[in-house]
């Protein structure tokens, strides 16, 4: 069987890769710089304006949001899989050492206090992660270091202006865009100028070191995960379970119902002079002024309310209701940051749980024994080593479930992706399967946007690991859904049906084999429309739209598929759409 599978335009990008990977055997640091003019040559789709003298600022605020905000004072960057190989290696218990985190993307990381950040890495996706957003993040850098260096503007930053003047005047003097000035001080916020004067000191030059990075040495870092899941819940050992990838609040969210048995606490909060942009938009939700999930809002709303200095009883009080609920969160430690959560179906309670749900057979699942495993969604490569161990550790997993965000190439920030073919960028293997999820299963709870079933996908090695010619390959060839994990997670379901490792650029047909799979993505990037994407920080309320869209999908499939277990039935079986309060 022939296929077109998206080559044409990705040896710039096998380069880069060869380049750094090459560069990291060594056993001593690596100077980020000897990446520049390869990253600079490889016109990537995230930093087009690299070789500009003029600040790329939606790069360096893109690379700035999934490092800590402790970057200014760092200038080596030590990787390591746990906090036995940092030890083993000289860098004693980096533990230690203050904890520092990246407002767009979960690494645990930990900054010594002069010059020295240490990170946990799950595969070898976070290394083709990590080195391209320090690479931008240098590049952007020393350029507006060499704009900010003249006497007049070191005499301004010392007592700025801090005004939409003052910015002006500012962006005026350094020759520098505006906009682009006034985009990374909403960023920064009240560390803008002392990030301005930090670049105008000198020019950033990082090294990196990667400590071990063999396969083995991933594996044992999935191992040191799962035996903390599994003390935690060792009955995961014989018990059937449905594993979901998504994150650690919608299925909360839905199952406990806390936020919406809390709405009048919520709402005073929202009336405090500091929350009025909420309470502005609630008005206009209850008034039917937008088109808006009033359950959904109310889970946003606490969210903020939660890291509140208000609120100091609420984390006790949700963590007594997920446990009523049959919850049980298992943080990571010691390793990569990826927390689990334990679901018994036998303990959610039907009055309990977000009314869109209430019409589902709930009460049905009190005999069952089966649990759901939920795990904030990994990076790439790392969903194949968590799925591929852990369907060896538990006792029947019954469906695999996946939910995370995606770059689109037809659709618009909000939509969501249901695709049925997978082309991954790791394996070089195209991936046809029964997509357990039709448009149907998620349009009736999504706002804003449109679904968009029947899709090919693109699992990529990286978001700076594109170009716009790599991009217009995969539209021209039908793929429009670009993102990380689907591949990967395709090769470990590959591996619970058949007796091999999965294989290389092959066409591999999972249709008819178990689990029941599904797959969702929700489009947080428009590539091919420069500068419109949620990725450029953390998710608003909107944002949040399609991930409870897709969350109702995955818990309405496994309730259903459950209860038909439950009642002998072999396979799952789709039933009608049911009447259900609105959630409008």
């Amino acid at each position: 069987m022939d296929r077109t599978v998206p080559r044409t335009g990705s040896e710039e990008i096998e380069l880069y890769i060869r380049t750094y990977y090459s560069l990291l055997r060594s056993t001593a640091d690596v100077q980020i710089r000897t990446l520049e003019e390869v990253h600079t040559s490889m016109g990537s789709a995230l930093h087009p304006d690299a070789r500009n003298p003029q600040p790329d600022f939606s790069a360096f605020i893109y690379s700035s949001l999934r490092l800590p905000p402790c970057m200014p004072e760092v200038d080596r960057v030590i990787l390591g899989q746990s906090q036995d190989i940092f030890r083993r290696r000289g860098f004693g218990d980096v533990e230690r050492w203050d904890l520092v985190v990246a407002r767009a993307r979960r690494r645990h990381s930990y900054f010594d206090g002069r010059n020295t950040l240490a990170c946990y890495i799950a595969s070898r996706s976070d290394i083709d992660d990590i080195l391209p957003i320090l690479t931008a993040f240098q590049i952007e850098w020393n350029k507006m270091h060499l704009m900010l260096r003249g006497e007049q503007t070191l005499a301004f930053l010392e007592s700025p202006v801090d005004d939409d003047s003052g910015l002006a005047v500012f962006a005026e003097g350094v020759g520098m865009d505006l906009d682009g000035i006034q985009r990374l001080r909403s960023v920064w916020g009240d560390q803008f100028w002392p990030l301005m004067r930090a670049i105008s000191r000198g020019n950033k030059r990082i090294k990196v070191r990667l400590l071990a990075g063999s396969l083995n040495d991933y594996r044992k870092a999935t191992q040191l995960w799962w035996e903390r899941v599994i003390v935690a819940e060792p009955s995961l050992l014989e018990r059937p379970v449905y594993f979901v990838s998504s994150n650690t609040h919608s299925l909360v969210n839905l199952l406990t119902g806390f936020a919406l048995r809390h709405e009048p606490e919520l709402i005073k909060f929202m009336s405090e002079t500091s929350q009025a942009d909420l309470l502005t938009e609630w008005r206009d939700i209850e008034d039917h002024q937008v088109r808006a999930s009033r359950e959904n809002f109310l889970y946003y709303a606490m969210k903020r309310y939660a890291g509140s200095e208000t609120s100091d009883h609420v984390a006790r009080e949700m963590a007594q209701a997920e446990l009523e609920a049959g919850i049980r969160r298992i943080p990571s430690e010691h390793i990569f940051d990826m927390e689990a959560q334990v679901i018994d179906l036998s303990k959610i309670q039907a009055g309990r749980v977000d009314p869109r749900l209430a019409a589902e057979p709930i009460h049905e699942l009190a005999q069952s024994d089966a649990l759901i495993v939920n795990i904030d969604y990994p990076l790439g490569m790392a969903a194949y080593l968590v799925l591929a161990y852990l369907a060896t550790r538990v006792g029947d997993l019954r469906g695999v479930y996946i939910l995370g965000k995606s770059a689109t190439l037809n659709g618009v920030i909000g939509d969501v992706l249901i695709p049925s073919v997978i082309f991954d960028e790791q394996s070089q293997n195209t991936y046809l399967f029964d997509n357990c999820f039709k448009a149907r299963d998620v349009d009736r709870d999504l706002m804003y946007g449109t679904v968009l079933d029947n899709q090919k996908g693109v699992s990529v090695r990286g978001t700076f690991l594109q170009t716009p010619r790599y991009m217009d390959v995969f539209y021209r060839e039908g793929y429009t859904d670009i993102e990380m994990e689907a591949g990967p997670y395709l090769s470990a379901v590959y591996e619970l049906a058949r007796p091999k490792r999965y294989p290389d650029n092959e066409i591999v047909d999972l249709h008819g084999q178990p689990p029941d799979i599904g797959i969702l993505h929700y489009a947080s990037d428009t590539p091919l429309s420069k500068g419109l994407n949620l990725g450029a920080g953390t998710l608003s309320y909107y944002g949040m739209d399609p991930t409870y869209a897709c969350s109702l999908a995955v818990l309405r499939r496994i309730i259903r598929t459950e209860v038909g277990r439950l009642a002998g039935q072999p396979a799952p079986v789709d039933l009608p759409v049911l009447d259900q309060p609105s959630g409008q």
